[in-house]
């Protein structure tokens, strides 16, 4: 469902491994090309339906062991099982199954394209999916990437470490909260391009310093300025904003 290993394409435009040639690269991974809900798309408040009475998105998150991977073209931290807890939508819960960073933003907003994007990817034991989106401008430094900074000069300092156990990793730590964020269903931003995503788009932008920005780019090493997939047609597909007091966060 998603990918381990990024190596098997690129993100420059002209290449024939490149996001316009995604989907002939493997039969399975067709949907990239030929199909109509994908991502990212651009966050436009001008095509939004504004909706005020949706709930909170719930957090049950608990700290748990992970492990720090260089997919090739990221950086994926993931943990164990579903020992990281879990977001709930609607009676549905939705374990946390990995984060990772985009550089730049995946996503736009209102035409705006910023310094770096945080995916956390969900899934519900039927298979569903749900990603939670944060986006950041240059600024004070991101204090969850601090927690990650020395685990990541180690995978510069030592590039026989493809995986590397980082202990006990605590999701409370990430800062999601907000008034506002966008909802719409769209798709794995990589290869396979999964569709049927539930996409939660964080409207308030957060800060990071532009050393960990850096940090994340040499750490990966792959070559490449960017890991940024170019903004997808939305094909009639309805966008929310939806506004409320706060993500809750809900210990179990």
């Amino acid at each position: 469902m998603f990918a381990e290993d990024t190596r098997e394409f690129n993100y420059e435009v002209w290449s024939v491994r490149g996001p316009t040639r995604w989907g002939g690269i493997r039969p399975e991974w067709k949907t990239c090309s030929n199909g109509t809900m994908q991502s990212p798309i651009e966050l436009l408040d001008q095509r939004v339906r504004l909706v005020s009475n949706l709930g909170r998105l719930r957090r049950s998150y608990r700290p748990a062991n992970a492990t720090l991977r260089n997919r090739g073209h990221d950086m994926m931290l993931k943990w164990t099982s579903d020992s990281a807890g879990f977001v709930e939508l609607n009676g549905t819960r939705y374990f946390l199954r990995q984060c990772h960073w985009h550089s730049p933003s995946e996503h736009t907003l209102n035409g705006k394209r910023f310094d770096l994007e945080f995916h956390l990817v969900h899934q519900s034991l039927r298979g569903q999916i749900l990603v939670v989106g944060i986006m950041y401008q240059i600024g004070v430094a991101d204090s969850f990437l601090t927690t990650m900074e020395s685990h990541l000069l180690h995978a510069i300092s030592n590039r026989t470490y493809q995986e590397r156990n980082v202990g006990i990793v605590d999701p409370n730590l990430i800062k999601i909260g907000s008034r506002r964020y966008y909802k719409y269903i769209g798709s794995l931003t990589v290869p396979p391009c999964t569709q049927n995503v539930v996409w939660f788009v964080v409207r308030e932008v957060r800060t990071v310093a532009r050393g960990q920005v850096s940090l994340l780019h040499v750490a990966v090493n792959d070559g490449s300025d960017t890991n940024a997939r170019p903004i997808q047609q939305i094909h009639g597909r309805s966008l929310e904003l939806y506004a409320y007091e706060e993500v809750e966060n809900r210990q179990n």
